[in-house]
């Protein structure tokens, strides 16, 4: 049986939601939730930040599990900066480069419901680590993110300029604090790619890689 430690913002209502059901049989969550000093859930610095300053105490409640990681639930607080997170922690974010870079998705077209500055600061991110993004929308959002429906998240795929979706090795649905498994299912069988979402990577970033895979 594998453990994995989940720091989860305080207002995400998804991730408990969909690991059960996007996990592996053998992978237990245990789950301390963050909350920054802002007591804010816009997106935005103060709450970026608060989260990694909330991880310490965090990581200290679950100190006493035998954990095989640790992972900060949240996506975008990987690229905008902030206090060092705790030796060993893990972001979202690494966990969704780590199952692209395992499976040779190396084209993506990238989908958020985050700003759209905050967007094109993940496109950036995810060129630096070696993943081309050829096209990204977002339906700019700083907050609300539990009550995004379905339907939106088709509607804003569709946006996607279809001569990069004809490119791409997969679309990614970035940031764990919408729900996306309806829409990825619709939209893998629509599109015939994989459909990445931050929360199926974290369900996913502690399995051995396949054989032959990229480490």
């Amino acid at each position: 049986m594998r453990r994995v430690g989940i720091l989860l913002p305080w207002a995400n209502q998804a991730v408990e939601e969909e690991l059960p059901q996007l996990g592996e049989p053998g992978i237990v969550f245990h789950y301390a939730r963050l909350v920054p000093a802002s007591r804010t859930t816009a997106v935005d610095d103060a709450f970026w930040h608060g989260l990694r300053a909330a991880a310490t105490s965090a990581v200290d409640s679950m100190r006493h599990l035998p954990l095989d990681a640790t992972v900060l639930a949240c996506t975008s607080a990987a690229f905008t900066g902030g206090p060092e997170l705790p030796p060993g922690v893990i972001t979202a974010f690494d966990t969704l480069t780590t199952v692209l870079h395992r499976r040779r998705l190396a084209r993506i077209v990238l989908a958020t419901p985050y700003p759209h500055p905050v967007t094109r600061a993940e496109a950036a991110a995810l060129g630096d680590r070696g993943i081309q993004v050829l096209a990204h929308a977002s339906l700019g959002l700083d907050d609300g993110y539990p009550d995004i429906r379905p339907q939106q998240i088709l509607g804003l795929c569709t946006n996607l300029p279809p001569a990069a979706l004809a490119k791409a090795d997969a679309l990614v649905l970035s940031c764990t604090g919408w729900r996306t498994l309806t829409a990825a299912t619709t939209l893998q069988e629509q599109l015939g790619i994989p459909v990445i979402s931050s929360n199926h990577a974290l369900a996913t970033h502690i399995l051995p890689p396949a054989p032959g895979a990229a480490p």
